[in-house]
């Protein structure tokens, strides 16, 4: 296949509620109010009638659409060692997501990419209309984690195409409503912003090296989105500071919304003064924790656009689906039991962590 072509998959509309039974929770609803700068921010201040995630037929949830990287990773723990297994911060994310309304995934990958894995995220439900195969080696990471999975060690890096290209945002998808951009350069993210329309949410995750080498850029991005998630180093790396300190510092550059993920100790959400806090589910068997921070983003982003407004009950909740499926994704190697799972078993775990967090 030539350089820079999409993958030839059949068409397919935003829409992932095949074989999945939507919860009827409901919601206290609020509407969204626009930016100055174009990128639309939320506003607590006009309360809506409940509303529920159970929509009439015909009319599916807001679509999400992420941009960041697809990779094979070769990961090794305390579990065993996976070889060039399906992974990147863009698939985690998508695989979460599609459990709760449509998702774009928008990212490159190489000649070398196994059609196998585009199988599984068809398979899935994720638009892949902004996959694109380059002339080159797939993105590559390699890391050994240490005996308590919270020390890690990155044994070798290949950008490959993933560091050769900006991503391509397709015309179709646009106006995609939800935006999450992966961890990834801050002028790469700043450009897909500023290609986007009518976004009503824009949450960006981050990492040390481009807090480190890339910080008047990140301060220019952060300007410019709704929403900020990194993990606790990267939030005191930023600012000094850590927990309600680290969340104010950011939230003076220009985000509403700043969530802070610590693990196993697990999140923090940070929202308009208000602080919420959740532990980690107490999942028996941790066999990898790769990509949990994304599939915990990509949960959180998923429930918010199937809720259709942004208040702080709401993003509660969408905190505590994106504890819990994170605490799926850490079960087995790769993506594999993220791809496996079905809302079902998200809202069953959901009940027996409602039932350890209440009192």
């Amino acid at each position: 296949m030539s350089a820079g072509r999409s993958i030839s998959v059949p068409a397919r509309p935003l829409d992932t509620r095949r074989n999945v039974k939507y919860c009827p929770h409901g919601h206290d609803a609020q509407e969204a109010h626009p930016r100055q700068s174009g990128v639309r921010r939320f506003d607590g201040t006009n309360p809506l009638k409940r509303t529920s995630l159970a929509r009439p037929s015909g009319s599916p949830p807001p679509a999400v659409l992420v941009v960041g990287s697809v990779a094979l990773d070769t990961i090794e723990t305390p579990s065993g060692r996976a070889t060039e297994v399906l992974g990147g911060s863009a698939t985690y994310f998508a695989l979460a997501c599609r459990l709760f309304a449509p998702t774009c995934l928008v990212a490159n990958v190489g000649t070398d990419f196994p059609p196998e894995h585009i199988a599984l995220l068809e398979r899935a439900g994720v638009d892949l209309a902004g996959l694109k195969i380059r002339r080159g080696r797939t993105f590559r990471w390699s890391g050994r984690y240490a005996e308590d999975m919270n020390v890690r060690e990155t044994l070798a890096v290949e950008l490959n195409v993933f560091g050769e290209y900006e991503p391509e945002v397709p015309e179709a998808r646009r106006a995609t409503p939800f935006l999450f951009l992966a961890n990834g350069s801050p002028e790469h993210q700043m450009r897909v912003i500023e290609r986007m329309e009518h976004t009503r949410l824009v949450v960006v995750d981050t990492m040390d090296h481009w807090i480190r080498s890339h910080r008047d850029a990140l301060r220019r991005l952060f300007s410019r989105v709704s929403g900020v998630t990194l993990n606790d180093a990267e939030a005191r790396l930023l600012t000094g500071g850590s927990g309600p300190r680290a969340a104010e510092v950011i939230r003076a550059m220009g985000p509403d919304l700043v969530v802070i993920k610590k693990g196993e100790h697990g999140a923090m959400m940070f929202w308009r003064g208000q602080i919420f806090a959740l532990p980690a589910f107490p999942t028996p068997r941790v066999a990898d924790p790769t990509g949990a921070g994304d599939c915990f983003a990509g949960a959180m982003m998923g429930y918010i656009a199937r809720a259709g407004r942004i208040t702080l009950p709401v993003l509660r909740r969408a905190l505590a689906y994106a504890t819990v499926v994170a605490s799926f994704n850490v079960e087995e190697f790769g993506v594999s039991r993220l791809a496996s799972l079905t809302l079902q078993e998200v809202e069953d775990r959901m009940h027996a962590f409602r039932r350890m967090v209440s009192f």
